[in-house]
Parts: structure tokens; C-alpha cells; sequence
């Protein structure tokens, strides 16, 4: 089988010579790892930089957790994929709606072919909302940690999860929600021995806590230790992130907010633009639904240059672009996105009116994400990797072309 290829949207992939994981660890920002292998307490994860590869890419932007995650598995971008965001309007519909159905989904995954081809795959993802994403057409094991409760083999491929596991069913805002992912993980490889393993985490400790604090360093030394029992059991790893992760507040802690749907009602009237924020998702105690990209429907084309200028002027703004535009910068599907894309600097968010976001839920200054300066995220392998091009713009929907085409084969002992 080791010859063996599977091509999917365009791409070639080798058939696995060993058990391959590819870990997302949402909202990654590399100076996470840095911290915590400086800190001393992630020693597997500094081995793995220091004998395997060490390399950062690019992800998808808008740096969000559904466009990223779609991109991870299927090799390709959303202009191929057509998942654009957590949330967006459907014009076909003419709804705001959540974007966690496989309706949305234009092409097939590489977890699905590789399920097709006869592969043994599982999936174990932090937030239920990307499961059906995730697993699509896909045969084996496939589910959250969110409803590890509610698993059966007709809907997940798996029974007793909480057995298997020996943990409870984790709160939805707690890093148990990850850690239940990593312990699913090894478990399985111990147990199931899957060819081919996603496990996808959740942003609740990195929306709340920076790199080289104690909650953060805590965290990636709880992966770290999950990481080196799937290294132990002879996986090959490849680990990126969906997106970085920013300050989004003032000295004084306060979010930096540019309130858009208020902004464009004071100027051309209430309720002339709609305002879509794709970071909305339904769980948003930790980011009050503000991230840093926002698109917006005016009531007409001829609108769109004047408000563009208008909108460039806005304190706190890094770039305010067409559909087509940003559709060609972002390889998005223009159908899905506004007529005007919009993408906050570094240490600001974007909003829509003041009344619509509850803030109260923070209780840590602001952190977030979704522009281009969260664009940049690790991409490294246990393996050293061989035959990539000097050069190439790496991103983070490579980290399977990684894994199955350029990891060192390991050695059988």
C-alpha cells in the first residue's frame, strides 16, 4: 500500500507508511510554543521543532475557526471549498446563517477519499459545530468533545466515548473541552490504530490568556504530554493552528471596537448596509463575537467606491477592499462575502451596533482574531520533511501534503 496515491481537489497524496495525526490547535499563535517550551514545560514539543520541522504558514484569512479548518482538510482554499466564515448571508436564502452545514461544502475532504480508498479514520473535534463539517461522506470514527455524551455507532462510528476516554463530558468554556480532544486521541491510537487522525481544539484559553501566562503555559504543557504518548506510539504528527490570536484592548483593558453598523447608519441611514460579522459562531462568552473581519452588503453598487474611501479613513482600519478584491487577496468565494470586505489593524475589532454584543461575559481583557495579523501560525512535523520547494509560501491547509509527501518515512524497529 505504500505506493499507493489518492489525488483530492487537485493534489496528490501518498498512502500513510505509518499512523498520521494532524492537530489544529485553534487560535495558536506561534509565540505560544515559544513561550511555553522557554518556560521549560513543553519538552516534546521542543524536540519536535529541534529533530523534526520547524516552519510557519499562513492561514486562511478570515482567521477564523470554520474556513481554516475546512481548508486543513480538504488541501484547498475557500474559493474551492466555499466554507467562508463561521457565519454569512445567504443570499440563495436571504438569512443570516450559521455556516456548519455540508450544503455549504463545494467539494469533498481528503479524510473522506482516504475513508473511500479503505483507510481507518477518526476525528475528534472540540466544538460539535464542525463535526458534520469535518466528517462529511466521511466512514469511521468522528466526534466532539462537546457531545461525547450522545456518540453512537450508527451517527459517530464509536460507542461509549466517555469510557473509553475515563473523563467526563468537558465544559463547552474550559480547556477540558481541548484536553478531552488529545486524551480521545491517544486512546484511539492505542485501541483503534487509525491510519489517518484529525483532532481540532477550541480558542477558550487563548481568547482569554497571552503567550507565557501560567493558564496559557499550563495548557500547551497539557498537550505536550498527549502529544509525546502519539509520538510514542509511532504516529507521524504534523501540528498548525486555524488562526493566531491578538490583544484587542486599550492600556486600560477596554475592547478597541470600530461599531460598523452604527458607523454606516449614522452616515447614509438606518439600516442601508448589513453588517455581517463571520466570526459569530454559538459560542461567543470569550470574544463577544468581535474579531478583526467584517463584510458588508450596500443597498447597491454604485454605493460601494464612495463608501470604500469613506470607510478607509476610519481610525483603527488596515484594509477595506471590494468583493472582488478580497475575493482574489483571500481566495474566497465572491458569492459568499459583501460587497465591501473590511479588515481591522492588529489591536482592533470589529462590530456591528453596540446594542447587539453582550460584552459582559469577558472576564479578561479582550483577545481575538480574524485579520491578516493573525494570519501567521506554526506548521511543524515530528519528522524531518524533505522536497519542499525553496521558497514556497507555506500554508496551513499543507499540513496533510506534509504528513503523507514530504515526512521521513520512520524506520520499523
Amino acid at each position: 500500500m505504500t505506493a499507493k496515491t489518492l489525488e483530492v481537489n487537485a493534489r496528490s497524496y501518498r498512502w500513510m507508511a505509518a499512523p498520521v495525526v494532524v492537530v489544529c490547535v485553534d487560535g495558536c499563535e506561534p509565540a505560544y510554543l515559544d513561550a511555553a517550551i522557554a518556560a521549560g514545560v513543553a519538552p516534546y514539543l521542543q524536540r519536535m521543532r529541534a529533530e523534526g520541522a520547524d516552519l510557519l504558514a499562513d492561514c486562511v484569512v478570515p482567521s477564523f475557526t470554520n474556513p481554516n479548518n475546512l481548508s486543513i482538510v480538504t488541501g484547498v482554499p475557500p474559493s474551492v471549498h466555499g466554507i467562508c466564515g463561521n457565519y454569512f448571508y445567504d443570499r440563495e436564502r436571504g438569512e443570516e446563517v450559521m455556516m456548519n452545514d455540508p450544503r455549504y461544502l463545494r467539494t469533498g475532504t481528503v479524510l473522506a477519499a482516504f475513508s473511500d480508498a479503505g483507510a481507518k479514520l477518526a476525528v475528534v473535534t472540540a466544538k460539535d459545530k464542525l463535526r458534520k463539517l469535518l466528517g462529511h461522506k466521511m466512514k469511521g470514527i468522528c466526534f466532539s468533545s462537546e457531545k461525547s455524551d450522545q456518540v453512537s455507532l450508527a451517527e459517530n462510528g464509536i460507542e461509549d466515548v466517555l469510557g473509553l476516554v475515563g473523563m467526563p463530558v468537558p465544559d463547552v468554556y474550559s480547556a477540558e473541552l481541548s484536553e478531552f480532544v488529545f486524551a480521545a486521541g491517544v486512546k484511539l491510537m492505542e485501541t483503534r490504530r487509525p491510519d489517518l487522525m484529525y483532532l481540532s481544539t477550541t480558542d477558550y484559553v487563548q481568547h482569554k490568556a497571552a503567550p507565557g501566562s501560567a493558564q496559557a503555559n499550563a495548557f500547551y504543557a497539557m498537550m505536550d504530554g498527549y502529544l509525546a504518548q502519539l509520538d510514542a506510539l509511532g504516529a507521524t504528527i504534523v501540528l498548525t493552528a486555524d488562526h493566531g490570536m491578538n490583544d484587542k484592548h486599550d492600556a486600560q483593558g477596554a475592547p478597541q471596537v470600530i461599531y460598523l453598523q452604527d458607523l454606516l447608519d449614522g452616515w447614509y441611514g438606518q439600516g442601508k448596509a448589513r453588517v455581517i460579522l463571520p466570526i459569530t459562531d454559538p459560542y461567543v462568552v470569550h470574544h463577544g463575537a468581535l474579531g478583526s473581519f467584517a463584510t458588508i452588503y450596500a443597498p447597491d453598487e454604485t454605493s460601494v467606491p464612495a463608501w470604500i474611501e469613506r470607510l478607509k479613513a476610519v481610525p483603527g482600519m488596515e484594509l477595506v477592499l471590494s468583493r472582488q478584491e478580497a475575493a482574489e487577496r483571500f481566495e474566497l468565494p465572491p458569492d459568499r462575502i459583501g460587497d465591501i470586505v473590511v479588515v481591522s489593524e492588529k489591536n482592533t475589532v470589529l462590530g456591528t451596533a453596540a446594542s447587539r454584543h453582550d460584552l459582559s461575559g469577558l472576564d479578561a481583557p479582550l483577545r481575538s482574531h480574524g485579520g491578516v495579523s493573525e494570519q501567521r501560525v506554526p506548521l511543524i512535523c515530528n519528522r524531518p520533511v524533505e522536497g519542499i520547494a525553496p521558497g514556497r509560501r507555506l500554508r496551513n491547509f499543507d499540513a496533510l501534503d506534509l504528513a503523507l509527501n514530504h515526512a521521513r518515512v520512520p524506520v520499523a524497529a
